[in-house]
C-alpha cells in the first residue's frame, strides 16, 4: 500500500501507524507518551499532531499521528505552518503548568520536554502559572526514587511499565483536571507502598517527574574532605553503558577511562565490583552444593538483585528460604573492603567510605538496609546509578572520551574473571556459578565455557546441566518482575522442578537497569547491544572461572579460611525480612473521601 508523507512516496503495512510509517521512512515526528515497542500509545501528549488529506476528503485534517493507521492514498504532512503553530500550543499548555525550575531539575539538559518545545519552536509561554502545581504531589519518602509531580507531563508512560512490562501495578493515574497526577495505588507513600525500586519508571519518564534520588552532593563532599579514604567500585554494567552518556557508542566498554576519571577526582582507591562477584560465586554454588547434598531448600533463588529481593519480601515472604543468603556483590565488597581491604592497606574502618557505581536505583535502598552494618557503619556508604555517575564528572568538569586508559592495580582486590563480568546480564550469574558448580563437582572445567544454553533475549529460559557422575540439574532464568511473578506461580504450582532459578529484577538484568542511561525509544531493545558487549569482555578475559581468580584464592588464604566458613558467613552472608504490605480498607472511610 501507497502513501506520501511530505511529498514523499512511502509503503507501508496494514494497521502501521503514521508515527511508525514516518519512522521507517527516516521522518521524525515529536512525541512525548508513546512507547511503541511496548505498544503504549496513548495519544495525551498530542505533540505528534499531523495533517492529513484522505482521497475525496475537501478538508485536511490534524490527527495524532501515533494512534491514526496509515491509509491507501493518504496524503500527509508533518512540517505544515498550521501544524506548527497548533504544536507550539499545545506545548505551551503542557508548560502550563509544569514547574519551570528547570536549573535545578535532574533532567536538566537531558529533557525530553524541553527538547521537543525546541523542536516546534517555542519562543515563550504566554498561560504558565505556579498555583498551577502547587498542591500537586511531592514525595521524597523512598530511598531510591523521588516522586515530583509538579513537573509531571501525564504522558502515562509510567503505568505502562509499571504494569505492563514488571506487572507490579504501583503506579496509579489519580485525580481530575489540574490535580491530575501519577499517584501510589492506595494513596499511599511511595516509601511504605509495594513499589520495589526497580526504577523502570524513571528511565521512560521524559521529564524529571519520577527519578532517581541524586547523591553526587554527597560523593563530592567525600572527595573534597581530606580525612576521609575514599574507595569505589564499578558495577560490571556500568562500564559498558556509561559512554552513551558522552556521545560515545553503544555498548563501548570504557572500564580504562572511568577508573582514569575518579583517580583525576580524587578517589584514594578505585576498585572493581567484579572482584566480589567472583567472590559470590563461590559462595552461592557451595551454597547450592550443600542444599543439594544435605536436603536444603530447593529450588535456591539468586539474591544479588535487589528490586527482585524486595519483590519477594514483599509479595511472597513465605518464600524467603529459597533466597541465597549470600549478600549482592555490592554489599559483600563493602563488607570486605572495611575489614580486609582495610587491614591491609592500614586504613581506619571509621574513615572509609565506599562508594559505590551501579547501574541500579534499588541498589541505594539496599545499602541502606540496617541488616548491612558493621560496628554501626553501612557496608556501602553512597550509591550512584550511572546517570548519576555521568553526571559528577561533567559537573567536575571530567571529559569521559578523552581520558588515558587506567588500571586496578591493587594487589588484594584488583583482579575479575570473566565470569564475575556476565554477572551484569540476565543468565549471567547463572553461567557463572554452572562454571564453578561443575568444578567444584566434577574436578574438570566445564567443556563448553560458553554456555550458550542459558543465553538469549526470552524473559524465562531453562536448561540442564551435567554434573557427570552427581546427574544432571536444572537451571531456570527469569528477567524483569513480570516474568518473575509467572516463575514463582510455576514453583508454587510444582511445574518448576529446577533446582537453581535466577531472578533480575529487571528486563535485561543489569544491562537495563533502572539507574541506566536513557533511550528515548524503543525502551526495551536497547540493552541486547550491552549484553554483547558483556559477552566480549568474558571472551577476551585471561581468567573465566571465579575459582581461578588468584585474588579470590588469596583472600581465602589469608582472611576468610574457606566458603561457607565461620568468617564468611559473618561478613558475606544475610537473612531476609517478611515487607509485605497490608492495607486494609475502611469502607466507611472511603465512602467519606468519595463524598468530599
Amino acid at each position: 500500500m501507497n502513501a506520501t508523507i511530505n511529498g514523499r512516496s512511502i509503503e507501508f503495512a496494514t494497521e502501521q501507524t503514521i508515527l511508525e510509517a514516518a519512522r521507517a521512512d527516516g521522518q521524525f515526528i515529536p512525541t512525548l507518551c508513546e512507547l511503541a515497542d511496548i505498544g503504549h500509545t496513548p495519544g495525551t501528549c498530542r505533540m505528534c499532531i499531523v495533517e492529513v488529506s484522505r482521497p475525496g476528503q475537501k478538508k485536511a485534517q490534524l490527527l495524532t499521528a501515533c494512534d491514526t493507521p496509515v491509509e491507501e492514498g493518504m496524503v500527509i504532512r508533518t512540517r505544515t505552518t498550521e501544524v506548527r503553530q497548533h504544536q507550539r500550543l499545545q506545548m505551551e499548555l503542557l508548560l502550563a503548568d509544569h514547574n519551570q525550575d528547570c536549573a535545578s531539575c535532574v533532567r536538566h539538559g537531558d529533557c525530553e520536554l524541553q527538547d521537543t518545545a525546541q523542536f516546534v519552536g517555542l519562543q515563550g509561554t504566554r498561560y504558565t502559572n505556579p498555583e498551577y502545581h502547587a498542591g500537586r504531589c511531592v514525595d521524597r519518602t523512598s530511598i531510591a526514587i523521588e516522586r515530583d509531580m509538579t513537573k509531571c507531563v501525564r504522558c502515562q508512560r509510567c503505568l505502562a511499565v509499571c504494569r505492563d512490562v514488571q506487572g507490579t501495578d504501583v503506579l496509579v493515574f489519580s485525580g481530575t483536571g489540574l490535580n491530575a497526577e501519577i499517584g501510589i495505588r492506595d494513596s499511599i507513600a511511595m516509601g511504605d507502598s509495594d513499589c520495589v525500586s526497580c526504577g523502570q519508571c524513571t528511565l521512560v519518564c521524559p521529564v524529571g517527574a519520577l527519578a532517581e534520588k541524586d547523591d553526587t552532593e554527597k560523593v563530592i563532599d567525600y572527595f573534597y574532605d581530606e580525612d576521609i579514604f575514599t574507595v569505589i567500585q564499578i558495577a560490571p554494567a556500568t562500564r559498558i553503558a556509561l559512554g552513551e552518556e558522552f556521545n560515545m557508542g553503544y555498548g563501548e566498554n570504557v572500564e580504562g577511562k572511568l577508573i582514569s576519571a575518579f583517580e583525576q577526582l580524587g578517589a584514594d582507591v578505585v576498585l572493581d565490583t567484579n572482584f566480589t562477584a567472583d567472590l559470590v560465586i563461590m559462595e552461592e554454588g557451595n551454597e547450592l552444593l550443600s542444599r543439594i547434598q544435605n536436603g536444603g531448600t530447593l529450588p535456591m533463588f539468586t539474591s544479588c538483585s535487589p528490586g527482585w529481593v524486595n519483590w519477594l519480601e514483599k509479595n511472597h515472604p513465605e518464600l524467603r528460604d529459597n533466597l541465597s543468603t549470600v549478600k549482592s556483590p555490592q554489599q559483600c565488597f563493602g563488607a570486605v573492603a572495611k575489614t580486609y581491604l582495610a587491614d591491609r592497606m592500614n586504613i581506619d574502618p571509621a574513615k572509609m567510605r565506599v562508594i559505590s557505581i551501579m547501574p541500579c536505583t534499588a541498589k541505594k535502598e539496599e545499602a541502606a538496609r540496617p541488616e548491612f552494618t558493621m560496628d554501626g557503619r553501612p557496608d556501602v556508604d553512597v550509591v550512584l546509578t550511572t546517570r548519576e555517575c555521568a553526571r559528577l564528572l561533567k559537573r567536575e568538569g571530567v571529559w569521559l572520551p578523552g581520558l588515558a586508559e587506567g588500571k586496578f592495580n591493587n594487589e588484594w582486590m584488583g583482579l575479575y574473571s570473566g565470569a564475575a563480568e556476565i554477572f551484569g546480564t540476565t543468565g549471567g550469574v547463572t553461567e557463572a556459578a554452572v562454571r564453578t558448580v561443575h568444578y567444584a563437582v566434577t574436578g574438570n572445567e566445564l567443556p563448553a565455557i560458553d554456555y550458550e544454553a542459558i543465553r538469549g533475549y526470552e524473559h524465562m529460559r531453562e536448561a540442564e546441566v551435567d554434573l557427570g557422575e552427581k546427574g544432571t540439574v536444572k537451571v531456570g532464568v527469569a528477567h524483569g518482575l513480570a516474568a518473575a511473578k509467572k516463575m514463582i506461580e510455576r514453583v508454587q504450582s510444582g511445574d518448576a522442578d529446577y533446582t537453581f532459578i535466577e531472578f533480575m529484577g529487571c528486563p535485561g538484568g543489569c544491562m537495563g537497569g533502572g539507574g541506566q542511561p536513557r533511550i528515548k525509544k524503543n525502551y526495551q531493545s536497547f540493552w541486547h547491544e550491552r549484553q554483547q558487549a558483556i559477552y566480549k569482555i568474558d571472551k577476551e578475559a585471561p581468567i573465566r572461572q571465579s575459582h581461578n581468580n588468584p585474588c579470590i584464592q588469596k583472600i581465602y588464604d589469608e582472611f576468610l579460611g574457606e566458603p561457607l566458613g565461620k568468617k564468611s558467613h559473618e561478613l558475606l552472608h544475610t537473612h531476609y525480612l517478611d515487607r509485605k504490605v497490608d492495607v486494609k480498607h475502611d469502607m466507611k472511610t472511603i465512602w467519606d473521601e468519595i463524598r468530599g
